[in-house]
């Protein structure tokens, strides 16, 4: 390379650029900013359908600051006003009704009431249907609103009616299956008091007594076969003005015989005969009685026919 050469490469070098300076822009062009405004307007669409939605559902549900609808908050608990439906289990304390409203309890099944201990196992349920009310638990009581005495109580053991007075109302009367004790069984005034066992034995007993009493009206005892009264260790007495037995067989006595024979016409002589108004009474060594036309002497004979064939 020739010294000229060389300044003038030189020279060409050290002349200043005048070069125009580049800038870059900054931030989202194209279809990225196209997307970032979609979503932000789809955002403001999403948060103004929730603001209408939360006040229609506070206009519906009628929120206040004392609670929504018939709820209400007040220092004593919750109070509920009209209908209520609960679809989950609900657990409270207490609940009662308005001083001047009942309080109902409705299902379309059944109202079931359960008790628990603190293990939480169930110890007392009370189930309302539409068929029976069945109460399980140790003891079941009805007390009586003024005093709180017991009217009804039920346990394993015993059943006890606590009232002044048990009264049946049903046309077949009371039906017990075992023993019945009691110290006084009385009838309604003017209605007739009945003790009947239809297929079995009626008995009455009493270490002190039985008193059978009919202050105002007859005493009948009507069976079937036999009646019997017994005592033991005393007496069988009957204090009336009148003794009237109905229905006894009358024999016919013959001073040639030693025995006296059955008259076939049930409480009157033979109408041929004298008429018969007077008869004497006699008893069989069984026990039976029958009459015997009266004599000078007495008439009955051990060896009757009326004692041996009967």
């Amino acid at each position: 390379m020739t010294r000229e050469q060389y300044i003038l490469a030189t020279q060409q070098n050290s002349l200043p650029r005048t070069e125009q300076p580049q800038f870059y822009p900054v931030g989202i062009y194209g279809w990225r900013k196209r997307c970032l405004y979609f979503f932000v307007l789809l955002l403001l669409v999403t948060m103004i359908v929730n603001l209408a939605m939360t006040i229609w559902i506070l206009k519906v549900m009628n929120f206040t600051v004392d609670g929504m609808g018939n709820l209400r908050v007040t220092k004593k608990g919750i109070r509920l006003e009209g209908i209520s439906e609960f679809l989950l289990p609900l657990y409270v304390k207490e609940i009662h009704s308005r001083k001047d409203s009942p309080l109902v309890l409705q299902s379309d099944r059944n109202v079931t009431v359960n008790a628990r201990n603190h293990m939480g196992q169930l110890t007392g349920q009370l189930t309302v249907g539409a068929d029976a009310v069945e109460a399980q638990c140790k003891r079941f009581e009805v007390r009586a609103s003024e005093g709180g005495k017991v009217l009804f109580s039920a346990d394993e053991d015993e059943i006890v009616i606590g009232a002044d007075r048990l009264k049946v109302t049903g046309t077949e009367g009371a039906v017990f299956g075992h023993s019945v004790e009691t110290p006084h069984i009385r009838a309604e005034p003017s209605q007739d008091l009945k003790l009947e066992s239809p297929t079995r034995s009626l008995v009455m007993e009493a270490p002190r007594g039985v008193q059978v009493s009919a202050a105002a009206g007859d005493l009948k005892a009507t069976c079937r076969k036999e009646l019997h009264l017994q005592s033991t260790e005393g007496e069988i007495f009957l204090n009336a003005d009148t003794i009237r037995l109905g229905n006894l067989p009358v024999g016919s006595f013959s001073s040639s015989s030693s025995s006296s024979s059955f008259s076939s016409s049930s409480s009157s002589p033979s109408s041929s005969a004298p008429r018969q108004t007077i008869y004497e009474l006699c008893a069989c060594p069984n026990g039976k009685l029958y009459l015997s036309p009266a004599g000078a002497g007495s008439t009955c004979q051990s060896s009757s026919n009326i004692c041996l064939w009967s």
